[in-house]
Formats: structure tokens, C-alpha cells, sequence
């Protein structure tokens, strides 16, 4: 099949093929993807499959860039949510509640996203996706007229793509670089909760264990090196792709503040002209937590709002911070350092998987013991490149 084109425009001639002949583990019923849509299509899709079977409750992904910036699995939609899609939280079904919640992990981020979830796609989701900036959607069925309904979106443009759940991938992976063909064998470790049997300090509630079952199957699809915050069955923060791994701490950890602080009276209390966009709101919402306004920011701020932004300070900002609480935190690849553990902390963090297995291990489980964190070791890593 042709792609519209490689991973950037100039790249034209492009396409994708079976590894099997005639074995297609997805097919596109409207539009047409490029590389880059064929990609975040095939680990999202992946994701949510993984992460449904292992949870057994319906999952959702929003990816962007080949890394998901949320994640989760159904659940309650908060008010802060429902507020910004105007839904009813207590009248919402349990797909639409888990891809609510996976796009209200990184809202900024999620602009534009490739959506993933794990069941078929229903009337009700169906309808959401017409009024979110969002390019496609791969899940393993539509329910009658929501392929129709979704056609329509982006001028026909939208992407639309159905998954094959019992498609069995090859047992080995192939991928060509710079005229060298890699070739490995896949990773396929079932993700289950006896991944967390080994817990070294602590103990994990079964509301934390599946936060963090959550988190292997997320940081499974993302770019390494990679880190993830989540609580309540939702990711709060993900940090994809540093060389350094504190650097994805504090990226995730950041992600995971701001997350929060969307939740303060202060930032709910900013009241917008009708005619501002519910992504320019949430664009503000953020900018106004961050703190850090340039001078024509705070004019154009001042235009948005129909009432003058109330006060957010730093004080306020820390003390709201302390009411998060009971975060789960994983990690794809060992803690080299104690200092992860100890930026984790500052978000709330009080439950870690990671593989284990570095020199510095014990100074690790020291600094969990130090701050009360439980930790577990999986023994697995879990890179993605």
C-alpha cells in the first residue's frame, strides 16, 4: 500500500507491505496515513491492546511523535475534565471516559493527536472525536454509522483505521538502516502483576499495582529513554526520549505538576470569552500555571479573559503540590541514581517499578526507604526505539 509520504513530505515515494504476504494486521477504511500515521497507529493500537487484556477494562491512547502523551484505562471523569469537554461524568461510557481521561493526561500535548482504544469505537466516542483537533483513530471495530460520521471530519481527511485482534505478529522483527538490515526477536513477555512480585521495601495496594501494570504497558510503546507518572488508572506525566533518565524525572514530573495544578480554584476560576477556543483555553491554563508570562502574553491573556486572572502564586502553587499524593512512577530501563527517586518524591510518588540491576541499586532502596516509597523490581526492561 502507498503511503502519502515518508517521514517528512520531501520523502515521497513511500508504502508499506506485509511481512506475510496477504497478512495485514490493520486496514485503513478512510483517508490516507503516512509514515508517521502508520507508526503511531501500530504502537498505539498495540498499547491499549496490551493494556486492556492486562487491566480487563477498556484502554486509550493519544499518541503523538510515535510516543504516547497519555494513556489510560477506563474510569471516572473528573469535573475538570467534564467541565472542558461539557459532558456529563456520571452520564459517560467507559471508552469515552478512558480516551477523556488518556487526553487530559497532556492536553497541550494531545493537539492533534493519533487516538488509539481498545474496543470498538461507539456512537458516543464517535461523536467526541468530531469536536477534538485530532488526525485518526485505529481501534478493532465501529459500531453502525460512526465510520460514516467520522468520515466527515477534516474535510474527509480524517484517518480511519481498523485493527485485526487476533492478528499474531512474526516472532521476529526486522528494520533496515543506512543499508544494514537489524533483525531481532520480539519482545514478548506478557505483562501481568506477577511483574511486581518482587517488592523490595513497602507494599503495593492493588490500586497501585495496576497503576503501574498501566505504566509497563505504556512505557512499552514509548521512545526511550522513558519514565511515566500515573495515578487512578490515567497517566499524569510521560517523559520520552532524553538521554538522561532524571531528565525524563523532571520532564514527567513537570507534566505531572502541571496536570495538578489544572485542578487549582485559581486556574478553574479563569473565565474566557465565548469565542475562545477550548485548546487556546487550555494553552492559557497552562501558561497561567507555568508563571512565566512575556510581556505580550499577559495582553493577549488579558484579551482571553472576561474577568482579570485571579492570583496564582508560588506559595500557592507549593502548597497545592502537597495534596498529591499516592502516585505511581516506572521506569523502562534501572534507576542509575538515587536521584530519581528523589525528584519523583516532589510529585507525589509512593510506589516504583523498575528493573533493577544497576551499581548503585542499594542507594536506590535506600532513598524509597528514606521517603516511604515502595519499590518493586520487574526484571524487565522495556526500551523502544
Amino acid at each position: 500500500m502507498d503511503l502519502r509520504y515518508g517521514i517528512n513530505p520531501q520523502q515521497h515515494a513511500a508504502y508499506v507491505a506485509p511481512v506475510r504476504p496477504g497478512q495485514w494486521p490493520v486496514r485503513v477504511l478512510q483517508g490516507s496515513p503516512s509514515y508517521i500515521n502508520m507508526l503511531d497507529a501500530l504502537n498505539s493500537w498495540q498499547l491499549v491492546l496490551e493494556a486492556a487484556r492486562a487491566l480487563h477494562r477498556p484502554a486509550a491512547a493519544s499518541f503523538k511523535h510515535v510516543s504516547p502523551a497519555g494513556a489510560a484505562v477506563a474510569g471516572p471523569v473528573d469535573d475538570v475534565t467534564a467541565e472542558l469537554y461539557s459532558i456529563d461524568r456520571d452520564g459517560v461510557g467507559a471508552l469515552t471516559s478512558a480516551y477523556l481521561r488518556a487526553r487530559d493526561a497532556d492536553p497541550k500535548s494531545s493537539y492533534g493527536d493519533f487516538a488509539a482504544v481498545s474496543h470498538p469505537v461507539d456512537t458516543e466516542l464517535a461523536e467526541l472525536l468530531t469536536g477534538v483537533v485530532c488526525d485518526g483513530i485505529i481501534a478493532p471495530g465501529y459500531a453502525p454509522g460512526t465510520v460514516a460520521r467520522l468520515s466527515r471530519k477534516k474535510n474527509g481527511r480524517f484517518l480511519i483505521m481498523e485493527a485485526d485482534e487476533a492478528f499474531v505478529p512474526p516472532q521476529h522483527e526486522t528494520r533496515e538502516v543506512f543499508g544494514l538490515r537489524l533483525t531481532q526477536q520480539r519482545d514478548e513477555v506478557t505483562l501481568s502483576s506477577a511483574l511486581l512480585d518482587d517488592v523490595v521495601c513497602g507494599s503495593l495496594p492493588a490500586t497501585a499495582a495496576e497503576d503501574l501494570l498501566l505504566g509497563l504497558a505504556v512505557l512499552r510503546y514509548t521512545q526511550s529513554n522513558s519514565v511515566c507518572y500515573l495515578r487512578g488508572g490515567t497517566t499524569l506525566g510521560i517523559g520520552a526520549g532524553q538521554q538522561s533518565r532524571v531528565d525524563c524525572t523532571r520532564l514527567a514530573g513537570a507534566k505531572t505538576d502541571t496536570w495538578w495544578l489544572r485542578r487549582h480554584p485559581a486556574v478553574r476560576a479563569l473565565t474566557f470569552q465565548p469565542h475562545i477556543r477550548r485548546q487556546d483555553r487550555i494553552n492559557w491554563q497552562i501558561r497561567f500555571i507555568e508563571g512565566d508570562l512575556t510581556p505580550d502574553e499577559n495582553v493577549r491573556l488579558a484579551k482571553a479573559l472576561s474577568a482579570p486572572a485571579p492570583e496564582l502564586t508560588d506559595d500557592q502553587r507549593r502548597q497545592w503540590l502537597t495534596g498529591l499524593r499516592e502516585v505511581a512512577f516506572v521506569s523502562d530501563g534501572a534507576l542509575p541514581f538515587r536521584d530519581n527517586v528523589d525528584h519523583a518524591h516532589r510529585h507525589g510518588v509512593g510506589y516504583i517499578a523498575e528493573p533493577g540491576g544497576s551499581i548503585r541499586s542499594s542507594e536506590v532502596v535506600d532513598a524509597c526507604r528514606e521517603h516511604q516509597i515502595a519499590l518493586t523490581r520487574t526484571g524487565l526492561r522495556l526500551f523502544h526505539h
